[in-house]
């Protein structure tokens, strides 16, 4: 399994620092977020500038994240949050990534919509050449779980509809292994791996109580044993949002961070 080093895992660095500390320790890829690249534009920096900097540490961009707003708006809002996505697909397009992540809304949004708000968003990963992939969040109303989200897929009637796979997802909003086995590998676009905060239970924490893998409660081996089993060829990238790792040195996170995923994968 090829590893890459999200992006939010080291935040405070500045985005090509971030590239070059990908590439210096060790990984095969690493995963942008969009605002950022906005962001390294907005002062002064280029596109073209990423790109070289990836050109130069050899990695590839495996996922782009994210577009967001289009569950739950309407009327001219909605065709502006599409215009924006296209924006953000083709963006990912040139920088060779071939996944963009579709956050669901915040708040509970019936099915229907959601299913089909994201056959748009399909369609449109076709008309860019970046596939549309559908997370769940496991503090949001909207979709919380594996299950949940896999219900999209089933209700959009898509053969190309997938969805990112995140252990502390799954974790926190009690979804199991038993549930990931049942996926089809055809639906798991990618894979998220981080750990849950050992000293809280399930269903409570939020995105800033993701810990280092092994530091936590998730029998993240199980998950790898099983994408194992279903012959997953995709990335496994390894997203955290501590604010603890952030005060630290960038590249002894990074670094850690890649010895301890690929410990696991030989342990699966």
């Amino acid at each position: 399994m090829r590893i890459s080093l999200n992006a939010s895992t080291i935040k405070p660095s500045p985005l090509l620092d971030k590239i070059r500390i990908a590439a210096e320790t060790g990984y095969d890829g690493i995963e942008l977020w969009a605002v950022e690249i906005y962001e390294h534009i907005g002062r002064g920096g280029e596109v073209s500038e990423v790109e070289q900097a990836l050109r130069d540490g050899g990695l590839r961009v495996p996922c782009c994240i994210a577009v967001r707003g289009w569950g739950e708006t309407t009327g001219r809002e909605f065709e502006l949050v599409m215009e924006e996505c296209r924006r953000r697909f083709e963006l990912a397009a040139r920088l060779g990534s071939p996944l963009m992540v579709c956050t669901p809304p915040l708040e509970p949004v019936e099915r229907a919509r959601l299913a089909e708000r994201y056959a748009a968003l399909l369609e449109l990963g076709r008309q860019t050449g970046v596939r549309a992939v559908l997370e769940y969040i496991s503090f949001f109303g909207s979709l919380h779980s594996l299950p949940a989200a896999a219900g999209i897929l089933d209700a959009c009637g898509d053969t190309e509809g997938s969805l990112v796979i995140d252990a502390f997802h799954s974790w926190n909003s009690l979804s199991t292994l038993e549930d990931l086995r049942a996926l089809p590998v055809g639906r798991i676009a990618h894979y998220h791996i981080d750990d849950a905060a050992p000293n809280s239970p399930a269903t409570s924490q939020r995105d800033p109580d993701r810990v280092m893998p092994g530091d936590g409660p998730i029998d993240l081996a199980g998950e790898l044993r099983i994408l194992k089993e279903k012959d997953y060829q995709g990335w496994v990238s390894l997203e955290l949002f501590n604010a603890d790792l952030w005060q630290l040195d960038p590249r002894a996170v990074a670094k850690e961070g890649l010895d301890r995923v690929r410990r696991l994968i030989d342990l699966a």
